[in-house]
């Protein structure tokens, strides 16, 4: 114990190089959008919560919410507190979707990125821009594969559209890593961090372990049906799905009220 102490008398951390340390979090929620046939309900569409840049690097630019970590807190103590600091959105949980140390991914200098991925249940969640953000807003998401094999990210806001193309570097433990090859407008790398949290969000919606986040706790069968065409956008045949989350949620004696529609029962999850 005292050849320790001594040990660490004399060490410095001055020593050694040493990166900054950043958080950046990818937020999604489902956002009710009108159908264009007046015969057909409302829709749901994922969104994603932007930041536009107010100072440089990326001055204007579209970004993640994220910062720097402070001394005293945790990473995830500091990602909690970056995007309510410049978007005042809470998100209830985080969950890590890996680190983000690329040379060069930051033009101020050695700045290695933690990332995490958070889902705003279905509620009318106001953003608002502060500290350091010029603005924030949802936009609309499209992730695609094309015929190449190279994915192509698209997010829009009003007539802002940021389109952004990347290809899969590599697959492994059930992480996707990106490769930018145009990032569309976007500032820093957060495409690529965005492309693996969309492809982590959609195996976790697929498999039904993330789907009921997006949720309150009573819902229909409909609406967690539209969570999952939202995330992963795709159609899904109503009998073949409430076959497979049978299991996974249990019948209330409530049903939904509202004009215009006739009640539909209330389920929870198991």
């Amino acid at each position: 114990m005292q050849e320790e102490e001594k040990f660490l008398e004399t060490y410095s951390m001055d020593d050694y190089p040493r990166p900054s340390v950043t958080a950046d979090i990818v937020v999604f929620k489902l956002r009710s959008k009108k159908s264009d046939n007046f015969r057909k309900d409302s829709h749901s569409v994922l969104s994603l919560l932007l930041i536009r840049r107010g100072g440089h690097p990326y001055k204007d630019c579209w970004a993640l919410p994220g910062g720097f970590l402070s001394p005293g807190e945790t990473i995830e103590d500091c990602a909690l507190r970056e995007v309510e600091e410049e978007t005042s959105v809470v998100p209830a949980s985080l969950m890590s979707i890996g680190m983000f140390s690329e040379p060069g991914r930051d033009p101020r200098g050695w700045i290695i990125s933690n990332a995490f991925v958070s889902v705003i249940g279905n509620t009318e969640e106001t953003q608002r821009s502060g500290d350091d953000a010029a603005d924030a807003q949802w936009f609309d998401v499209s992730f695609e594969q094309n015929e190449t094999g190279e994915y192509l990210l698209r997010l829009s806001h009003d007539d802002v559209v940021l389109s952004a193309e990347l290809y899969e570097e590599k697959s492994r433990f059930g992480i996707t890593a990106f490769v930018i090859r145009d990032s569309g407008g976007l500032a820093f790398d957060h495409a690529a961090i965005i492309a693996r949290a969309l492809t982590a969000l959609r195996n976790g919606v697929k498999d039904f372990e993330f789907i009921f986040d997006f949720l309150p706790e009573k819902f229909t069968l409909t609406e967690l049906q539209n969570v999952q065409e939202a995330v992963m956008n795709i159609s899904v045949l109503s009998a073949n799905f409430r076959r497979k989350v049978s299991g996974l949620v249990t019948e209330t004696d409530e049903y939904t009220e509202g004009a215009g529609h006739r009640p539909a029962k209330l389920y929870k999850r198991k």
